[in-house]
């Protein structure tokens, strides 16, 4: 039985240990729930499932593909009255999901997007509070698209136009199943 050459084994290990490890976890779900609505004092887990006039109304109004038939959502409460949404989804970046979560009020209004889980290699830019804030007060209807309402980050450009796509389709959720 022949082994590798030694000189072979120091750079295989060295190669392994060294790989990048992109993937990070800014924040979980209950983080941001109450970095969106601090004043609330319970979160109540209202999964959506979607019927098949949902989803055609969602896809159709967001102009993308719902991957899922099921959304995990919470309702915001502060003393026993609802004050707002919060839905987390994920994204594909470039190669990777992007998980993230949108707050809205009860009117349907974006209260803020956070990036929970980032698994790219590039694009990080995207966490920036001020690329997230363009999406603040934007409701239903609202093109959200990149160059156009939403401002594009070079090198980011994938995970922004896809955080972009799925604020679009968070709000579309927004006015067929949670109005």
């Amino acid at each position: 039985m022949q082994h590798p050459p030694v000189w072979l084994i120091a750079p295989a290990i060295a190669a392994f240990v060294a790989a990048p490890a992109y993937a990070v976890q800014y924040m979980n779900i209950e983080q941001a729930q109450k970095q969106f609505f601090p004043q609330a004092d319970s979160f109540a887990s209202m999964p959506v499932e979607f019927t098949a006039d949902q989803k055609s109304f969602i896809e159709k109004a967001a102009g993308v593909r719902m991957r899922y038939n099921k959304q995990p959502v919470w309702k915001a409460i502060d003393n026993g009255k609802q004050v707002g949404w919060v839905v987390q989804d994920e994204v594909f970046g470039k190669h990777e999901f992007i998980t993230y979560a949108v707050a809205i009020d009860m009117a349907g209004t974006v209260l803020g997007v956070e990036i929970l889980d980032y698994r790219e290699t590039h694009g990080r830019e995207i966490r920036n509070a001020n690329w997230r804030a363009q999406f603040h007060g934007k409701k239903h209807g609202a093109p959200l698209r990149l160059d156009n309402d939403i401002q594009n980050i070079s090198g980011a450009t994938l995970s922004c136009k896809h955080i972009s796509e799925g604020v679009r389709r968070i709000l579309a959720l927004h006015e067929t199943a949670l109005k």
